[in-house]
């Protein structure tokens, strides 16, 4: 018998063969979907790593290399109480996990933290020798830190360079949460997918293919542009338009939430660019937005051959106000001055001249048009009057001068990076000539600085291979010609260069820095010297005592005090036997700081001389002031005291003065006999020159202070 099947059997077969043709279709599509969504998290996961990685780098390098040209002068004047405030600045920037600065053989000079544990260790990192290498920005990651580094540059000189580590997990947490929310969307809308295979299991082809549609439609495609979007943020188009989604469901709620995520990347990007190229403080651009300027501009200069001029104005001990009034003033001090100068900028060189701030207290103003050396000689003499008017501050006057350095283009050269070099060596022999002027470049100025450089490196190390050595001249007692004690003076001769003048090479450490290392060892060597020739040469004298010269540097460190009381401790040497001098000039502008500090040194039984008395702005006027024990009268009186009716008259003034205060009065530079009679007619009380001795070596010195002396 044959089988017949009927129009319902066939339906039933037909619907049956669909309803399986569909569940099958159905769970090929639901597994093909699980992989889509694997995809997703993966794409969505790379594209986010690497958008952060990508914002990080740029951030990164952006900040090392600010880091490294704010690094560059005082590293260059050994200054680590400013490379300490920069590195601490950075290491509290978020996602910072360590600062390290280090010099050119790769040892750590500071960490930004307030001990400085690893100060002088070198790098040993695994990612140390190619930091230390690099040349140029170096870039490094490990899985949790990228480690970015930059050399420390003064023109072509390399003095170290500065390491910041940045920590790749920061910001992961914003990604965790949406990879992790759309993960959770995806299986969640699986999960209902694969309920409605179960409830669909009757649906026609029909109705599964239009579900299939409906399917591409809805989740397909705006997946897809939320994957193009992804990979435009990570090609750095930052602002590319987001795909828009009406839908109030979980997928509406995915879109949005990129959306959102990708206007907060697109405005953190604005930001950074913001803060990387305008200076904070002032609002003015910084030396970043300013050297991309110089270049595009001196590209178009050079088309049309037509010039300009770089002024670089610089604030003379622009430090001693954070020092003496405090950082906040500094800085309202700061905004004065770039209002000053925009405004003088405007006024001289025009709506087109450009001024930024380079960080510190350095500014530059960019002029062009007509005869930039007239518009720059009349805008140098402007800033150098206005910046000398006293700026008022909370209720106090503050006065300030200002050394500007010029550069020209193309006279003077043709590249932005030699140009920036030579209008900051301008700027620096401005400084040197007396500060508060202003001096065009010129060649023999890059040569004059190269000088400087080279003996300020030769000069590092110095006392350590034995070029620094004490010599000491004898200073007597006038009334009876007896030997009272000497004067340490330091000298150099050089390996190579033999004898050189203590005029130089002491200004170079003034400058440099480096006095704060060598003072230190002068007076401990001093001590030491002292409590020898007592030892070994007084027996049946009078003590003699060792005079030792300070600098400015040390009374604004502030740890003289300290150093002295050492210095006598280790040597054993009676704190009434150590004389210290400083020059008139270094206490003038914050007599209150010096004489608290003197006050305490005296308070040991240490004397404090001053030198070269008569010199400085005021006078006699500091012995009111200052607390001093006695005065060296400069040798430039003593030399035309036999002829000159002026000198003669202020050297019997001083002297007159200082006996009236009960202070010691001490002549320099006594080379004739006349001039010690004189001196001794007016009661001086002490003399020390070449006629009555030239500086000695330490035993020829005690040999002397062995032998009686006839008065």
């Amino acid at each position: 018998m044959k089988l017949r099947l009927g129009l319902q059997a066939q339906f039933f077969a037909m619907v049956a063969l669909s309803v399986v043709s569909v569940a099958a279709l159905m769970v090929l599509f639901w597994v093909r979907q699980q992989e889509m969504q694997s995809l997703v998290e993966d794409v969505s996961k790379q594209a986010t790593d690497q958008v952060l990685d990508a914002n990080l780098h740029g951030r990164a390098e952006t900040g090392v290399e600010r880091l490294a040209e704010s690094l560059a002068n005082p590293l260059y004047y050994f200054d680590l109480d400013q490379v300490g405030e920069i590195a601490r600045a950075t290491l509290r920037q978020p996602g910072v996990r360590y600062v390290l600065v280090y010099d050119a053989d790769g040892n750590i000079l500071h960490d930004g933290t307030p001990d400085i544990p690893s100060y002088g260790k070198r790098m040993d990192d695994a990612l140390a020798r190619d930091a230390i290498a690099a040349r140029e920005l170096h870039t490094q990651t490990t899985p949790r830190v990228m480690d970015v580094s930059a050399p420390v540059l003064i023109g072509d000189a390399r003095l170290g360079g500065v390491r910041v580590g940045f920590d790749r997990l920061d910001g992961r947490g914003v990604q965790e949460v949406v990879i992790a929310t759309l993960r959770k969307q995806v299986r969640e809308l699986g999960h209902r997918q694969l309920l409605a295979i179960l409830l669909l299991t009757g649906a026609l082809l029909t109705l599964g293919g239009v579900m299939l549609a409906v399917i591409q439609r809805s989740m397909v495609r705006p997946i897809s542009q939320l994957a193009d979007s992804a990979r435009a943020i990570e090609a750095g188009q930052f602002d590319t338009e987001m795909p828009v989604s009406r839908r109030q469901d979980e997928l509406g709620d995915l879109v949005r939430a990129f959306a959102r995520m990708g206007q907060s990347v697109s405005r953190h990007n604005r930001d950074i660019r913001r803060m990387a190229y305008t200076d904070a403080l002032t609002g003015l651009g910084n030396r970043l937005s300013f050297r991309e300027f110089l270049d595009a501009r001196l590209l178009q200069l050079d088309d049309i051959g037509e010039q300009l001029a770089l002024l670089f104005a610089d604030i003379d001990d622009f430090k001693r106000i954070n020092d003496t009034l405090g950082h906040d003033v500094g800085d309202e001090v700061l905004l004065q001055v770039a209002h000053r100068i925009s405004r003088v900028a405007e006024d001289i060189g025009g709506a087109d001249a450009r001024v930024a701030r380079f960080g510190g207290d350095e500014f530059v103003i960019l002029v062009e048009g007509g005869n930039v050396r007239e518009i720059a000689t009349a805008l140098a003499e402007r800033l150098v009057t206005v910046l000398a008017e006293p700026i008022a501050t909370r209720g106090r006057q503050v006065f300030m001068g200002t050394s500007v350095g010029i550069t020209l283009f193309p006279d003077d050269a043709a590249g932005a990076t030699a140009l920036l070099k030579n209008g900051d060596i301008a700027m620096y022999q401005a400084k040197v000539a007396g500060k508060n002027c202003y001096r065009f470049y010129s060649r023999a100025m890059n040569e004059a600085v190269e000088r400087r450089v080279h003996l300020e490196n030769e000069l590092r190390g110095a006392w350590d291979r034995g070029e620094l050595r004490l010599v000491y001249q004898p200073v007597y007692r006038l009334a009876d010609q007896m030997l009272v004690g000497a004067e340490a003076l330091l000298r150099w001769r050089h390996r190579e260069q033999g004898v050189i003048a203590p005029s130089v090479f002491i200004d170079v450490a003034e400058q440099s820095g480096l006095i704060e290392t060598i003072g230190p060892q002068v007076m401990r060597a001093a001590c030491g010297d002292a409590a020898r020739w007592e030892r070994e040469a007084t027996s049946g004298l009078s003590p003699l005592f060792v005079s030792v010269n300070v600098s400015p540097r040390q009374l604004r460190s502030g740890d003289l005090a300290k150093m002295v009381e050492a210095s006598l401790r280790d040597a054993g040497l009676p704190a009434d036997r150590l004389h210290i001098e400083l020059t008139e000039t270094a206490v003038i502008g914050d007599e209150a700081h010096v004489s608290q500090l003197l006050s305490r040194v005296r308070s040991m039984g240490v004397k404090v001389w001053l030198d070269d008395f008569g010199t400085g702005f005021s006078g006699l006027s500091h012995l009111r002031r200052v607390p001093v024990d006695g005065v060296k009268i400069d040798r430039s009186f003593i030399a035309d005291v036999l002829r000159d009716p002026d000198d003669l008259a202020l050297t019997s003034a001083i002297i007159a003065m200082a006996h009236s205060l009960g202070i010691t009065v001490v002549a320099e530079g006594v080379e004739k006999e006349g001039q010690y009679a004189l001196l001794r007619e007016r009661r001086c009380d002490l003399a020390q020159g070449y006629w009555l001795g030239h500086p000695m070596e330490l035993d020829e010195f005690i040999a002397l202070a062995a032998k009686p002396v006839t008065a």
